[in-house]
């Protein structure tokens, strides 16, 4: 596969990860259930008379995406690939409500046409009025790394050299509300809280100055029994020609449920270097794990994380190889390698 040179990676979440120097210098403790974003201030990246309409995933996918270009100097991108567990769900409880409302008559459009998966994507290029390549994926909690793979594809083939690549979810009012009380009924539910949030970043074929880190490999898989997982892990780093000690540093998706035992599997393979976990301080959602995708390519562009992010801290250190490894109740397993350029 051709080098995938990682030239900004933004992230707004339920942490300060937005603020202008990308530095989160204090943990906010999470005690409710369900947690928002720190959302910025839009207006300073969205038309006043645009932002009114928008749900919060829009408004945090224009904004994520327009400081991602801007930090990678890039103007219009030859695609946009974004991935979205929910789309906007505001929307579509505001459909579905009035649906009931008006016993499924005279609705109309708009509801409808703003909730889908795609929207964000969508309105991402009608503001920078791009007609390039423009796709979201709907995966569950692997649609940031099914928009990855396409991206990856989209170098090899020569398709496209500077690729804007997004995930976003946003909490809405009332299903989480249903999703709580679904997973309190389980044996061991979920343990962090549900969240929300949307990371950009901007993927290239061409190294340039603004280059933070590498993508050098992402795999999905649907199922792998917590028996094979080591196995598993440990055969994607050996296709991509990477020892386990060469390994500086893994993030882990933990949510405290039943299935955290892939992670703790994993973490026996690694006994001496740094563990890291972000679930607990920005929340549990679809696209959850593009934030440890902005955690990765902070920790090789040499940036400090807050302490409270690591399980396991070994000693100080640079970091070259950042492993990301996360699942979502037993499946959609997805490996992200990242290394320094």
């Amino acid at each position: 596969m051709k080098t995938c040179y990682i030239h900004s990676v933004v992230s707004i979440s339920a942490q300060d990860s937005f603020a202008e120097d990308g530095i989160i210098s204090e943990i906010q403790e999470q005690a409710d259930y369900k947690i928002l974003a720190v959302h910025p201030p839009y207006r300073d990246f969205i038309p006043l008379s645009q932002l009114r309409r928008m749900s919060p995933a829009i408004k945090m996918g224009v904004a994520a995406s327009k400081k991602a270009l801007e930090k990678a100097n890039v103007e219009q991108p030859d695609a946009i690939i974004t991935g979205s567990g929910l789309g906007c769900m505001a929307d579509t409880e505001t459909f579905l409500n009035t649906l009931l409302e008006n016993d499924e008559q005279f609705l109309t459009p708009t509801a409808f046409i703003q909730s889908t998966h795609n929207t964000v994507a969508g309105q991402i290029a009608l503001g920078l009025k791009c007609k390039a390549y423009n796709t979201t994926y709907t995966h569950g909690s692997v649609s940031f790394e099914s928009a990855l793979v396409d991206a990856q594809l989209q170098i090899e083939a020569g398709e496209a050299s500077n690729i804007l690549i997004g995930g976003v979810d946003e909490l809405g009012s009332e299903f989480v509300d249903y999703v709580h009380l679904v997973e309190q009924k389980q044996k061991q539910p979920i343990q962090v809280p549900l969240g929300e949030g949307a990371t950009f970043c901007v993927l290239s074929s061409e190294k340039k100055e603004e280059a933070v880190a590498v993508l050098k490999a992402v795999e999905i898989h649907s199922k792998i029994t917590d028996e094979n997982i080591v196995a598993e892990m440990q055969a994607f780093l050996k296709r991509n020609k990477v020892d386990a000690s060469d390994i500086d540093a893994v993030i882990l998706g933990n949510n405290g449920d039943a299935f955290d035992v892939y992670y703790q599997n994993i973490e026996e393979v690694f006994p001496k270097i740094d563990f890291l976990q972000y679930k607990k301080h920005i929340g549990e959602f679809f696209t959850a794990s593009a934030f440890a995708f902005w955690m990765g390519a902070q920790l090789i562009e040499g940036e400090t994380l807050p302490k409270d992010f690591f399980i396991r801290k070994a000693e100080s250190k640079s970091y070259k190889t950042v492993l990301l490894y996360n699942q979502f109740k037993g499946s959609q397993h997805s490996f992200v390698l990242l290394t320094q350029c």
